[in-house]
């Protein structure tokens, strides 16, 4: 599904209009307050463009699997990014981009997340922060599924070592490494 090696995170307007002018198709909405969802999820589709929702940084939104539902019912979004295993279910549920997201803090935190991760079975895993990418490799013999890699990549040579590793994609604030794709 998610075919483009770098998604923009997006947490202002100015980034908004950058990305909107882009070749780039899928976008992650975040930092954002609930009530400019709508008009910012309507602008994005009539651009062309797939709305993913980082569900845990919107001002305003539950982050549970209710406020995943009205994501899906009521915007239409195109996909959510959550550390929540809910809401992941409710994504495969309603056929719905779902990213589990977890942190690579030390190595119970990322047994417990594989672990979590081998019962979700999510399509999408993304962890952060990217300097944890020699863990790929791990990550993907025990979870059958994409990585996607985030959190402190502001270097093209940080990007190159996680896709060199395995990443999938790269999720980025960085406007400058929206080129690379």
């Amino acid at each position: 599904m998610l075919n483009q090696r770098i998604i923009p995170a997006i947490s202002n307007h100015k980034k908004l209009q950058t990305f909107l002018q882009s070749d780039l198709v899928y976008g992650i909405l975040m930092n954002f307050q609930l009530a400019q969802l709508s008009d910012l999820v309507d602008t994005m589709k009539k651009h062309h463009k797939k709305v993913l929702i980082h569900s845990e940084l919107i001002k305003g939104l539950s982050s549970d699997e209710f406020g995943a539902i009205y994501l899906i019912q009521s915007l239409k979004v195109d996909g959510i990014i959550s550390s929540k295993p809910k809401v992941i279910e409710i994504c495969k549920k309603r056929s719905v981009i779902g990213i589990y997201r977890f942190f690579l803090k030390d190595s119970i935190s990322l047994e417990q997340s594989i672990h979590i991760g081998q019962r979700l079975n999510p399509q999408y895993v993304e962890i952060l922060p990217s300097f944890g990418y020699e863990l790929i490799p791990y990550i993907q013999k025990h979870l059958n599924c994409q990585i996607l890699v985030g959190g402190l990549i502001n270097d093209i040579s940080i990007a190159k070592k996680c896709f060199s590793h395995g990443a999938t994609a790269l999720t980025t604030s960085d406007v400058d490494l929206w080129k690379m794709s």
